[in-house]
């Protein structure tokens, strides 16, 4: 049998897919590298299996098809499928047939990673399926419990990060015609990185006063999650431009819909680095209303001890949303996402959903967690040692087989394969 030849493009900060391309090749597969800057370069090594793309946006296409062609290359593995390069590089790929693998973070994070071969978050093949799928027999049943003892991977983020953005500092004589995917410069986003690693202990200490003002502050609230602007699922599976358009979308629904008790409280994605002024937005957007007292503002931190009091929940498309549905809280999504689907987000309009929020089909939305749990869900996480450890244990194999994680036939194998960690 010809040896399967694993191409890596840019994946998560760290070096998840250095030890991954490292299973692979100890599972008799040969793994390359296709580095587009600095911070590629650091986070694999040795050398070997490098190759360093230094063309302009424009030559990539017929780069990558020169490169796929000569090394023989057979399956394909990014983080994401939205980046300019990678787009570009499935489409190539699967019209030559290759396999690809495509990770992301997890549809029920933090503690699970998703796993697809044709397309992520908006593109994945989720959004076609209906609940008929989720409800079949054979899929093990959700205990609820964690697949681990827990791994809290936020500060290794971070730090890797900041790391990654070091490197694309330093490395950028070497690859001089890289421009990242995020719209500010090399050197800006290497200084936010940094600050935001630095600023930790400061932002822990505030975060845990205003989360302890808002717990003890009496008031019924709804929670709106908010995502990073220049995260892929924003811009690419949403209506706004800005999350400036939303916040001012959701601020005039709370105003024009919501009792005059309840309060609005948006929290900030955990990564959130500053690059957009979103303490100034919510307050002018609040201020413009007449409704800044029932406004506020919450940097981060965790999500769980929020819902607990919650009414309700406004996002985009967050993962977050998961959660929220989960506890069986009424979710308003205003973008695209595997979960929005009839019967688990809101379908009405957001003054009316201020005013009266329906709550989701609980029993449907469980039997569609299982079903994730059961396919595209791994176990893992892409940043602590322990979560790449659990992770690549298990995704080797699945990278391996001839089938992708969304099975329809013998589907209690699939679970039984994937699923026995759980508990």
């Amino acid at each position: 049998m010809n040896q399967r030849r694993f191409l890596f493009l840019q994946g998560p900060h760290g070096p998840f897919f250095r030890h991954l391309a490292r299973a692979l090749d100890e599972a008799g597969c040969a793994s390359l590298k296709i580095g587009f800057n600095g911070g590629d370069r650091a986070f694999w090594w040795p050398r070997r299996g490098y190759i360093p793309f230094r063309g302009s946006p424009d030559s990539w296409a017929e780069a990558f098809s020169r490169i796929i062609a000569e090394r023989g290359v057979t399956d394909l593995v990014v983080y994401g499928d939205t980046r300019p390069p990678h787009a570009q590089a499935l489409t190539i790929a699967q019209a030559e047939g290759i396999t690809t693998h495509i990770f992301e973070e997890g549809y029920l994070r933090p503690y699970w990673v998703t796993y697809e071969r044709d397309g992520a978050n908006g593109r994945s093949p989720l959004m076609k399926m209906p609940q008929s799928v989720f409800d079949a027999p054979g899929i093990l049943t959700d205990t609820g419990e964690k697949p681990a003892t827990g791994w809290g991977d936020m500060k290794e983020h971070i730090f890797y990060g900041a790391a990654y953005h070091a490197g694309l500092l330093a490395g950028r004589h070497a690859y001089p015609s890289y421009r990242g995917h995020r719209g500010i410069s090399v050197a800006r986003e290497a200084w936010l990185s940094a600050v935001k690693f630095l600023a930790l202990p400061y932002h822990s200490v505030t975060r845990r006063i205003a989360t302890a003002r808002i717990r003890w502050g009496g008031y019924p609230y709804h929670l709106v999650l908010l995502q990073l602007e220049h995260d892929a699922s924003f811009r690419d599976h949403s209506p706004y431009g800005s999350m400036t358009e939303f916040v001012d979308e959701v601020v005039t629904g709370f105003a024009r819909g919501a009792p005059r008790h309840h309060h609005l409280l948006f929290k900030a994605h955990p990564l959130e680095d500053g690059r957009a002024p979103l303490r100034a937005t919510i307050r002018d957007a609040a201020r413009a209303q007449g409704i800044a007292r029932r406004v506020h503002y919450l940097r981060g931190g965790k999500l769980a001890g929020l819902l607990d009091d919650a009414l309700s929940a406004v996002t985009v498309n967050s993962t977050a949303g998961q959660q929220v549905l989960r506890r069986g809280l009424p979710l308003k999504a205003m973008g695209r996402a595997v979960y929005c689907r009839d019967g688990f987000t809101s379908g009405q309009a957001l003054v009316r959903f201020f005013a009266d929020p329906a709550p989701p089909d609980l029993a449907a939305y469980r039997a569609y967690r299982r079903y994730l749990l059961s396919t595209c869900q791994v176990p893992g996480g892409f940043y602590s040692a322990l979560g790449r450890r659990k992770l690549v244990r298990r995704i080797v194999d699945m990278m391996l087989s001839s089938h992708g994680p969304y099975r329809t036939q013998s589907f209690g194998e699939a679970a039984a394969q994937h699923l026995s960690v759980v508990g």
